[in-house]
């Protein structure tokens, strides 16, 4: 007799109250050590740079887990990829999923401009 035992990992996003920044899917729920996608957009001009965040269990404060430029991406060490294949959207995917990975995630947008 084969038995399967599965456990599922539950992602939340965080929705803005602003409707130039959006997350989706609002919630996933995935089987531990498959991967989850998280995406996010925003409608604000000029606005290159979206970063990652998850809210640590039981508090207010924010791990960083990367950011993207226009193009290209910059994740945290890790099991985190992030892809912007515009200057307006970017997905966060996270791989090989563990319980750790339950939580809320963020994302963020913001100007950057180079420096010489």
């Amino acid at each position: 007799m084969n038995s399967r035992h599965c456990a599922s990992l539950t992602i939340q996003l965080c929705q803005s109250s602003s409707s130039n920044v959006r997350q989706t899917p609002s919630e996933i729920f995935v089987e531990m050590g498959q991967q989850s996608k998280i995406h996010c957009s925003h409608k604000i001009q000029d606005y290159n740079r979206i970063l990652w965040y998850k809210q640590l269990k039981g508090s207010r404060q924010l791990q960083f887990l990367g950011y993207m430029n226009v193009n290209d991406g910059y994740p945290e060490k890790g099991r985190f990829q992030a892809t912007k294949p515009d200057a307006v959207s970017g997905t966060l995917t996270v791989g090989k999923l563990e319980p750790g990975d339950s939580g809320v995630y963020f994302c963020a947008v913001s100007v950057h401009s180079e420096t010489n």
